[in-house]
């Protein structure tokens, strides 16, 4: 007898207790973390550590969707991971692995292929974005498709939740319906995961565009604080930052760059935006921008030093990512087997 979904979930000794619902996230290593990766994503992940059974994947395949040197995803991906570990992901409560070391991702996104339609696809929001203005010979397949290996990440592992913000939703819902329509084709196999988005945070605007999100590929040196930047260059930047028109330190509408700049502060500091209104009221974007300066050293400081320790032992590094795909790939495999046996697969 084949098992259930809730039967065939697997954990292992380092996992949380299964009775928690599974959170599925992921990160592409595919440039310099920022202050919007923090607090858009890698921030939310830490403090949930205790409330689900957390699975982190360093998403590599997915960056080959454009080109990129061997050497430098390799050098992004341990330097992406010693970013989530510095700022606080716990190999002990949560499983942090690389993509591309458990092998079953890669399969399970060739099986759902056979669910997915050509349709789908065609309409991803992201695809047409980055393919916009470009010949089809110079727009990679991987790009098309990968939708498909992000659905084979996450419902590969009965995820329950997956944090995204608003511009990822569509994913998730294509993750839906590729998951309900192989369920309706083979039978009851995968958990039906729903997006978990964020009322704060999800989204960290440009500091010199509040109309773009802070983006890692973003090639203007005063978009993004870097979380490797220096402390006088993280003053630099925020003093730099666009601001509104008028003077007021207020969160409105008519106000992007200020709102942005306001919750980076919220975010940090803790504070409340009627407070943080109540503090500057009066005394202008001079002063609310170099108490912010001195915000955000102070939040990103500690993980700086956490960081350049892990950069001192990238082999310890290492040793996290093989630990945390043997962990990922016993419950993966355990999910693959299943998916075969239903999709009758193999010599029996």
């Amino acid at each position: 007898m084949v098992a259930s979904p809730s039967t065939a979930r697997q954990t292992t000794d380092l996992t949380l207790a299964p009775a928690r619902q599974r959170v599925f996230s992921g990160m592409q290593p595919s440039g310099n973390m920022h202050l919007g990766n923090y607090l858009g994503a890698i921030r939310n992940w830490v403090r949930q550590q205790d409330q689900y059974e957390n699975v982190f994947c360093i998403v590599d395949l997915h960056v080959l969707s454009q080109p990129i040197a061997p050497r430098t995803l390799r050098q992004n991906t341990i330097g992406l991971a010693s970013v989530m570990l510095a700022a606080g992901i716990d190999p002990g409560r949560s499983v942090l692995f690389v993509q591309s070391d458990v092998r079953e991702h890669a399969e399970l996104s060739w099986m759902l292929n056979a669910v997915t339609q050509f349709g789908e696809l065609n309409r991803m929001t992201q695809f047409k974005d980055k393919s916009a203005g470009k010949k089809d010979e110079a727009v990679s397949a991987v790009l098309f498709s990968y939708p498909v290996l992000q659905a084979a990440d996450i419902i590969l592992y009965d995820t329950d939740l997956v944090p995204v913000g608003e511009d990822q939703k569509q994913h998730i819902e294509l993750a839906r319906d590729i998951a309900e329509r192989f369920n309706a084709r083979y039978g009851e196999t995968f958990v039906v995961p729903k997006p978990d988005i964020k009322a704060e945070g999800a989204r960290i605007m440009a500091l010199d565009d509040p109309s773009k999100k802070m983006s890692k590929s973003d090639a203007r040196p005063n978009a993004a604080i870097a979380l490797e930047d220096d402390i006088d260059t993280i003053r630099r930047k925020i003093k730099r930052a666009v601001t509104d028109s008028g003077g007021e330190v207020r969160l409105a509408p008519d106000k992007p760059a200020v709102s942005n700049l306001i919750t980076i502060y919220g975010l940090l500091s803790g504070d409340s935006v009627a407070e943080i209104e109540a503090r500057y009221a009066g005394r202008g974007y001079g002063d609310f921008k170099a108490d912010l300066a001195e915000v955000v050293v102070g939040a990103i400081g500690p993980i700086q030093a956490r960081l350049a320790d892990l950069h001192a032992n990238p082999e310890h590094v290492r040793a996290i990512l093989a630990d945390g795909a043997d962990r990922a790939r016993a419950i993966a495999a355990a999910k693959m087997g299943v998916v075969r046996e239903r999709m009758g697969l193999g010599a029996g």
